[in-house]
């Protein structure tokens, strides 16, 4: 993994509304968010909060209601917490009403994740692309800024005739992790675990995981949860790429379409 500080181990309100409370204290709707951690230098403002000894993140998918009583397609929101369940961030989706409910999973989209000052910390920026394997020079790709302006890494998709592959990438577009998930991205009553692997794919080093949360929610809303393991020392740049690809992979296999399909399979 190059500088990037880690070694491969085998694995046995929305923004600018208000600012929260920066100590571990509960919020009028009952949120706990982590506190404030110390600046770190050479670390991107707001990554801080992944350093302090953070190898799990969980993403949890908020329900909208207009969207389940309407069938209606909003903008997505997430809360992201530590494994102490101390929200760490909050995600929301920046698209216009006319792409969400004509391009659907597929559309392309902006994503602003704040911190708990209700800084924009993270941006993440998905082009339209082909959602089809038919076409393999114009694969999915994400593109990662922390903050917001400074690229820091891309998730890219890989050709692949029946498994979903990722390459995590640097800044420099130099490989750093891969990502392979299972051929049949659609099972009932358990979770999906989509492995983290370093470049040569020879060493399991985290995992994305969808996360099964019943069969009403799973069935009638597209409102899922994940959870996010990587090597504690890897540098927070990375996380935050890990972040993206988390958030891409949902769009692509698990956001339902128009008519609440649950998308299944490869592409």
């Amino acid at each position: 993994a190059g500088h990037y500080g880690f070694q491969a181990q085998p694995m046995g309100f929305p923004g600018g509304y208000h600012v929260p409370p920066v100590q571990n204290q509960p919020t009028m709707d009952g949120t706990i968010w982590m506190p404030v951690p110390p600046s770190i230098p050479n670390c991107p403002p707001g990554l801080e909060y992944l350093t302090q000894q953070i190898d799990e993140v969980l993403i949890h998918q908020q329900l909208e209601l207009l969207e389940i009583v309407t069938g209606f397609e909003t903008n997505n929101k997430y809360e992201l917490k530590n494994a102490l369940g101390q929200r760490v961030y909050f995600a929301t989706e920046d698209t216009d009403c006319l792409t969400r409910n004509c391009c659907g999973p597929s559309r392309p989209f902006t994503m602003r994740i704040v911190d708990n000052l209700g800084h924009e910390v993270i941006t993440l920026h998905r082009p339209l692309r082909c959602s089809t394997c038919c076409c393999p020079c114009c694969l999915q790709e994400l593109e990662v800024q922390a903050p917001p302006g400074t690229t820091v890494g891309y998730v890219v998709q890989n050709w692949h005739a029946c498994l979903p592959k990722f390459t995590i990438q640097d800044e420099k577009r130099m490989d750093i992790l891969k990502i392979i998930g299972p051929c049949v991205v659609c099972r009932c009553c358990e979770d999906i675990h989509f492995e983290v692997k370093s470049v040569d794919e020879t060493c399991a080093v985290g995992r994305i995981s969808k996360q099964w949360t019943g069969f009403v929610r799973e069935a009638f809303t597209d409102a899922d949860n994940f959870g996010i393991s990587f090597p504690m020392d890897l540098d927070v740049k990375m996380k935050a790429v890990m972040i993206g690809a988390c958030f891409l992979i949902d769009f692509m296999f698990f956001e339902h379409s128009g008519n609440k399909h649950q998308r299944a399979g490869v592409w």
